[in-house]
């Protein structure tokens, strides 16, 4: 057994699994802990008794015997009785630890944070070792003498590793993302004249420049104040740079566009006053531009998000939080949500926003069908390709300006509509892939405001929102391929780049679930051209899934060129910045790919499937022949969520049942597939499939 140990945090040890190793009281940690520190070395038994009681009882030696024969036991189970141990030695007059390099997590981060290389090289590793920390190293024992000089020597190393990630970032051009850690690092730590310096200059490069010399302001009057010391020469010659604008301060492969960028950032930053409105409502444009750049940027925007909502609500501004909330109008593709309670509490602001909006125009819930099961957003069935229209809306659409309501009575409607149309669009794309109504009946009435307001840019948002709910059943691929050819000519007419895209990935899904992969193909390659035009990476993680997708369904690759296709395509998803896309979606599209094929993939049953594992693990646990498992799995099996593996999850639900003679999940399989009997199962999603529904309402029959 490969056993793994965790100094950076509370002591704790692991098995090959992962899985925690018991370890017992807090004196066999203790043991374990002080042979770590010796680092391989042997500790004799005289100081390991010194080490673990102030005051030794009569039998410590015998006492210290006994923890070092559970630990023993612990870290190696299967060994044979009187073998000698290979782990926890005896040797001369004490104990070593004979852990392997990688096998302790400070020496790894040791190794991690001191090794050369190139800034490209540099930032991943540093950035991955310094999340190996749960807390300060060997927590368990800060008081205890003999940790003291490792703790301090480890703690030094952190702060020297947030540094020098600080330095590759802004070696690599990414000042704006060293800001924050940089700035929660001089708050924790504020004598280290190198972090004070760098928050400057990061500051300085994204155009802030009176937030850096405050900055070195502040770090003089902490020195002065408590130190009774002048900054060093560092700090002082940045200051003086800064001031006279030295070129030296700016990379030079910054272009006339980075240029523009950070003068025009200097003399917003000189302009408008901190703490000022406007800034909020900036930064909320810049969140949104940063969210499609994908990988890290779309993780920051994320992250900032909920922060710039709460910001906007402690003003107590009703109308500018509901600017903030609608103002994050990102296109959104993928159903799953990539962090649920950040969802929850954007809804949840959104919710009370709402509430404190006095609108100009009746409750539209009122004027709209009360199921929010029925054609989404009350559209009229439209045949496929052409753009949907709700019946109360035609006027709108046709002739623009303001449309008459269902009942006949006209309402004005002014920019609080228009905020509060945005506010339920954030609604019904924050609540997507789940269960509850809100969502649909949010995403009607944004569709609805929008279309009355005659505002292509909203009603594309609004747009995003209703194709989000149209997974309330299967078979809907029809109804999303017209939402986004609706999406497709309104953002080419009005200039609206993103949602244009999203559009075509949105019929690319619908095309390959109704077997059309030509169409498929175009809607690709157009989407594929406006995303290099326009610098939107993200795109390409969805089109080249598309392309495996496609060799998968129309048989043109052998299992094993698809296999090879799927695992490229998910290398591109990870670190993308979408963990709701990338978690378990690999050995999810491998298993639909074996379940298709004779031919060996190598599949693994034992794979995290994630999200999807309460519907495939019935299915696994049957091919690996453990029948009364999964027939008591398969019993408990909930509802797929409402996303866009909804077919995909029942098929699998059908292809356990039906072996396994489960007829009332068989009833209920069939029931939820009907509807999508002419759509390739899985391939609404653009990612995999497991081909026709027919055939596996064939199987449930």
């Amino acid at each position: 057994m490969q056993v793994r140990f965790g100094v950076l945090g509370p002591v704790a040890a692991w098995d090959d699994a992962g899985d925690p190793i018991a370890l017992k009281g807090p004196r066999h940690r203790a043991v374990l802990a002080r042979l770590i520190v010796a680092r391989r070395r042997v500790v004799p038994v005289a100081h390991l008794v010194t080490d673990l009681w102030e005051d030794p009882p009569p039998d410590a030696v015998g006492a210290l015997r006994t923890f070092v024969a559970a630990l023993r036991r612990a870290l190696e189970p299967q060994r044979p009785p009187r073998s000698p141990a290979r782990l926890l030695v005896t040797e001369g007059p004490g104990y070593a630890l004979r852990a392997e390099p990688d096998a302790v997590d400070a020496w790894r981060f040791e190794r991690a944070v001191t090794a050369a290389g190139s800034p490209a090289d540099m930032l991943p590793r540093v950035e991955e070792a310094l999340g190996w920390w749960r807390g300060p190293a060997y927590a368990d024992f800060s008081d205890e003498p003999w940790a003291r000089a490792e703790r301090s020597r480890l703690t030094e190393l952190r702060l020297h590793a947030v540094e020098r990630q600080a330095e590759a970032r802004l070696d690599l051009g990414l000042a704006g993302e060293a800001v924050p850690d940089l700035d929660a690092h001089v708050a924790e730590h504020p004598w280290r004249e190198e972090s004070w310096r760098l928050l400057a200059l990061a500051l300085y490069r994204t155009g802030r420049q009176g937030d850096a010399l405050a900055v070195l302001r502040r770090a003089r009057e902490l020195l002065v104040e408590h130190l009774g010391v002048d900054p060093g020469p560092g700090l002082s010659r940045l200051e003086a740079d800064i001031l006279h604008h030295a070129p030296h301060l700016v990379p030079h492969r910054q272009g006339p566009a980075d240029t523009v960028w950070a003068r025009a950032a200097a003399a917003y930053d000189r302009s408008v006053p901190s703490g000022a409105r406007a800034r909020l409502e900036s930064t909320v444009g810049l969140m949104r531009d940063l969210a499609v750049t994908g990988g890290g940027g779309l993780r920051a925007a994320r992250e900032h998000r909920v922060a710039a909502i709460a910001a906007a609500e402690e003003l107590g501004d009703v109308e500018l939080t509901a600017r903030v909330i609608g103002a994050y109008d990102v296109p959104a593709i993928w159903t799953r949500l990539d962090d649920p309670d950040q969802a929850s509490h954007v809804i949840a602001a959104a919710e009370r926003t709402l509430a404190a909006l006095q609108p100009s125009t009746p409750d539209l819930a009122t004027t709209l069908p009360p199921d929010p099961t029925a054609t989404p957003a009350g559209m009229t069935a439209t045949p496929a390709g052409t753009a949907p229209l709700p019946e109360h809306a035609t006027a709108a659409s046709q002739g623009g300006g303001t449309a008459t309501p269902a009942d006949g009575a006209r309402s004005p409607l002014g920019a609080r509509d228009a905020v509060r149309a945005r506010l339920l669009a954030t609604i019904a794309l924050e609540s997507r892939g789940t269960n509850a109504t809100r969502g649909p009946i949010a995403a009607r009435e944004a569709e609805l405001l929008a279309r009355r307001l005659d505002d292509p840019g909203l009603l594309a948002f609004a747009l995003n929102g209703v194709f989000m709910q149209t997974f309330h059943r299967t078979g809907l691929a029809p109804d999303r391929d017209a939402i986004g050819a609706e999406l497709i000519a309104l953002s080419a007419r009005h200039g609206l780049v993103t949602y244009e895209v999203l559009g075509h990935l949105i019929r690319l899904q619908a095309r390959s679930a109704l077997a059309d992969f030509a169409g498929a193909d175009t809607h690709a390659t157009a989407a594929d051209h406006l995303a290099a035009r326009h610098e939107l990476p993200l795109v390409g993680v969805f089109t080249q899934w598309y392309r495996a997708l496609r060799l998968d369904a129309t048989g043109q690759a052998s299992p094993q060129e698809v296999e090879a296709a799927y695992r490229s395509a998910a290398a591109r998803v990870d670190g993308a910045g979408m963990p709701g896309l990338e978690h378990g979606l690999l050995p999810l599209a491998l298993l639909c790919l074996r379940l298709r094929h004779t031919s060996p993939t190598s599949a693994d049953d034992s794979a995290d499937f994630g999200p999807y594992e309460p519907w495939t693990r019935p299915l696994v646990l049957l091919r690996l022949g453990h029948r009364r498992e999964a027939a008591a799995k398969l019993r408990d099996v909930p509802d797929p969520p409402r996303d866009l593996l909804l077919e995909a999850m029942w098929c699998l639900v059908a292809r356990a049942a039906a072996p396994l003679g489960d007829r009332e999940t068989m009833a209920r399989a069939r029931a939820a597939l009907a509807p999508a009997a002419a759509e390739l199962a899985g391939a609404g999603s653009g990612l995999l499939t497991l081909g026709p529904v027919s055939q596996h309402l064939d199987l449930l029959r």
